[in-house]
């Protein structure tokens, strides 16, 4: 085998795993039915979305920057282009789990777009994965066994409809799932937004700011070995500020403390904040307080 799989279709899944297709499109796989499943298997690189669903450790995954061991009723999600590893531990369980493979090519000319914001977890890394109470397992189950009830019998015009309109069905559940994730291991949390406050305090009394301007996103995530997406829900949910707001409102909270406590010009400041033009921390200091960085130095 090659060092890197890619898979683009559907097709190609099947054809690996020994499965008959029923639709090119879209999949519901059940683990414990397949039994072509090599025991090595190359870096994956997908070209579809896929939702799994684990109930036991037998494989152990590597995605993003981390490994992660599947405990008891874990869901991921892992959007097109997306490479992966996984290594099947070798076992007399029987294999335990479910797989949804969704093509983007379904999803033409509805109204259903899974790399919109709401259905971020999609870009979560395999750590930040989806825990399921039995309760949620149940509900999970009932509309996937529906979306393959429909795969299974023959195509009509309302085919797609009703499958599309089972998978946003069940994402939108996984969304009230992430949320109830994030309030119940709310403590859990409080240590990354204390270290992620850390972090942009440090970043803003060095010199970092000033040779490399704002910190990213991606930067802060990386700080805090998480993905940038999942630190920006995870932050809206426990603070009701993005990432990238919570990046403004320090270059703002530094950029009042220079404009009241030196004789810096504006145009100084904007240059030690790590703009490279000046009108632009203008245009975004004004944003954030309804003043320009001169009336604010004058008024006060």
């Amino acid at each position: 085998m090659s060092d890197i799989l890619h898979l683009n279709t559907i097709a190609q899944v099947h054809q690996l795993l020994g499965i008959k297709e029923k639709h090119p499109l879209v999949s519901v796989i059940d683990f414990a039915k397949v039994n072509k499943v090599p025991v090595e298997l190359p870096k994956l690189v997908i070209g579809f979305y896929c939702v799994v669903f684990k109930n036991d450790s037998q494989c152990q995954w590597k995605y993003g920057r981390n490994n992660y061991d599947f405990q008891e009723g874990t869901l991921v999600f892992i959007a097109p282009g997306q490479a992966l590893e996984l290594e099947l531990q070798q076992s007399g369980k029987q294999k335990n789990g479910s797989a949804l493979l969704i093509h983007p090519d379904l999803l033409l000319g509805s109204n259903l777009r899974l790399d919109s914001p709401e259905y971020s977890f999609f870009s979560y890394d395999v750590n930040e994965a989806l825990h399921l109470s039995d309760q949620e397992k149940v509900t999970f189950f009932e509309i996937l066994n529906q979306i393959q009830k429909e795969i299974a019998q023959n195509i009509d015009r309302h085919s797609q409809r009703l499958i599309l309109s089972n998978i946003e069905l069940l994402l939108n559940y996984c969304i009230r799932y992430y949320d109830r994730q994030f309030i119940t291991r709310s403590h859990k949390f409080s240590d990354f937004i204390s270290r992620f406050e850390k972090l942009l305090i440090d970043y803003f009394n060095s010199e970092l700011l000033t040779d490399n301007g704002l910190p990213s996103v991606s930067f802060c995530a990386d700080k805090l070995n998480l993905s940038p997406s999942y630190l920006s829900d995870l932050l809206k949910k426990e603070t009701g500020k993005s990432t990238l707001e919570h990046i403004h409102l320090k270059l703002i909270d530094r950029a009042k403390y220079l404009l009241l406590n030196s004789d810096d010009s504006i145009r100084q400041i904007a240059f030690q904040l790590g703009f490279e033009y000046p009108q632009h921390f203008n245009k975004l200091f004004k944003k954030q307080t309804q003043m320009s960085p001169k009336e604010f130095r004058i008024s006060n």
